[in-house]
């Protein structure tokens, strides 16, 4: 074949997997050979409404397998997937639109309204929509997949070409369209299944969007290209999971540590059957002492990893065996990724300094969509520069001090949140806390924690201030804490720092 990437290899598993379980949603199954066969379908039908190689394929709605026909679909033509976060406005959309010039919206029929708001004065000219008739202008996704013929297109594809564009989630300003190329997303499955230990027999349950890089990259393509289920459900619903997890005897699941909290708080944790586990993956943050000892009690034990979508997106694993002894750690590089911590000058730092964290490997992007000045400023000699704070220990596991961005200085100090975070995360009544710097005329900055309770309980400021003293220097604990009842995050389940920034950086009445 002449197709190099991702958009032949379901044709490929179909020879090898046949029709095994490829697929589940709700109460529908597919198999290879049939998911396959849809795949070549939307291909064909997709060539002849003009769809060629190079041009970007917008994607708009929740986990459905849809997303992933339309995925590899693109992939075969040589054309370019865009998925877009669900919960953004609709200028949020317009934006990624116009910024990737998609001329082909694919969308679902619970999202018709913002996909026409963010769409309409954009170069979008076909739209396709999902689990609905069609109606002026939008074509029904199963008549138009219907409409294609069985037939492997073979459009030449170097595994180096652009396979997708993914928006960062745009916390501060305008998101940067990151490109990953076809070989960037097959590395990382290589990762994956060589640091996660991916199988053939692997169920993983994805709970997270796909639209997000973690679960498409880490938990979707590597089980596929393995020959595993992919069971796909919509929306986060702890009973629903520990339901699905013992009725399809699921074998992976992955979140952050607030998807872990919710699960095992739910009622029907201490019965449900949940032996069938073998790999837990978390980030977004490290895992609390608290919910690793909840776990190893039922006998299981977190791979608790780093990254971001720049580098498709896993940068390091920690190994289960090791999530207690390097605890707060988040592993060791990828296998077939490299890691060091530099100075402000470029220059590897000794182990436990704190510096920027800079990626390489085959994985790792080469560019951001249209942006020279933003790929320019992120690469140094082939090292991507992630713009996050950590350091390495002897041997070689990393541990994140803070995004650069996040960094407090107060009073000339240095103050990485997510040690002061993970302290207070220590209290049990606490269901989750931001750190953030707000505007002190003493010190320039000083901390402030935003706290959010678990359902029923009760606590003061003064209790968490007197949790940290003696366990953290004095200038590292907040000088004001305040309750919420939630926290807003990304839909990645990432505090948005920015938004707690913009609420209280006019300065608050201390709790």
């Amino acid at each position: 074949m002449h197709n190099q990437g991702i958009g032949t290899w379901m044709t490929r598993r179909s020879m090898r997997s046949f029709d095994d379980l490829a697929v589940s949603y709700g109460d529908t199954s597919m198999g290879y050979r049939d998911l396959a066969e849809r795949i070549r379908r939307l291909a064909d039908a997709l060539a002849g409404r003009g769809v060629v190689a190079g041009d970007r394929i917008a994607y708009l709605g929740n986990n459905h397998p849809s997303y992933l026909e339309t995925l590899f679909a693109t992939a075969t033509l040589g054309a370019i997937f865009v998925p877009l976060n669900t919960r953004l406005a609709a200028p949020e959309i317009e934006f990624a639109l116009e910024d990737s010039g998609a001329t082909t919206l694919v969308l679902h029929a619970a999202l018709r309204d913002l996909a026409r708001a963010g769409s309409w004065s954009t170069g979008v000219t076909r739209r396709i929509i999902v689990d609905a008739d069609a109606y002026p202008a939008v074509e029904a996704y199963e008549e138009v997949l219907a409409s294609g013929a069985d037939t492997q297109r073979d459009v030449p594809v170097q595994p180096d070409d652009p396979a997708l564009i993914l928006y960062t989630s745009g916390t501060t300003g305008h998101p940067k369209g990151a490109v990953l190329s076809h070989a960037n997303i097959t590395w990382n499955c290589f990762n994956a299944i060589v640091d996660y230990g991916i199988h053939a027999e692997e169920r993983v349950l994805l709970i997270s969007p796909l639209f997000h890089v973690a679960a498409l990259s880490m938990g979707a393509l590597p089980v596929l290209l393995q020959g595993g289920q992919v069971i796909l459900h919509d929306r986060f619903e702890p009973g629903a999971v520990l339901h699905t997890v013992e009725s399809e005897r699921v074998t992976m699941l992955a979140g952050v540590p607030t998807t872990f909290q919710m699960l095992q708080e739910h009622p029907d944790w201490d019965t449900t059957d949940i032996s069938s586990l073998e790999h837990l993956t978390c980030g977004g943050s490290t895992m609390p002492e608290r919910m690793l000892e909840a776990y190893e009690a039922r006998g299981l034990s977190f791979s608790c990893g780093y990254g971001m979508t720049e580098t498709a997106p896993g940068a390091t694993a920690m190994p289960p065996r090791m999530s207690r002894a390097k605890m707060g750690s988040s592993g060791i590089k990828h296998f077939f990724t490299d890691v060091k911590v530099v100075d402000e000058n470029g220059q590897e730092v000794p182990a436990g300094t704190v510096g920027e964290i800079w990626v390489s490997g085959p994985n790792v992007i080469r560019e951001y969509w249209n942006r020279p000045d933003a790929t320019a400023s992120a690469f140094v000699d082939g090292w991507f520069r992630s713009g996050d704070l950590g350091s390495l220990d002897e041997d070689g596991y990393i541990r994140i001090s803070d995004r650069l961005k996040d960094m407090i200085i107060s009073g000339g100090e240095n103050i990485y949140c997510a040690e002061v975070e993970s302290v207070i995360m220590e209290i049990p009544q606490i269901s989750s806390v931001g750190l953030i710097g707000i505007p002190d005329d003493r010190w320039g900055e000083v901390p402030l924690a935003v706290v959010a309770l678990k359902p029923g309980q009760q606590l003061h400021a003064e209790d968490i201030v007197a949790h940290l003293t003696g366990r953290l220097a004095k200038y590292k604990i907040p000088k004001t804490v305040v309750f919420t009842d939630e926290l807003p995050r990304t839909a990645s389940g990432k505090i948005r720092k920015a938004d707690l920034r913009a609420h209280y950086a006019a300065g608050v009445t201390p709790s």
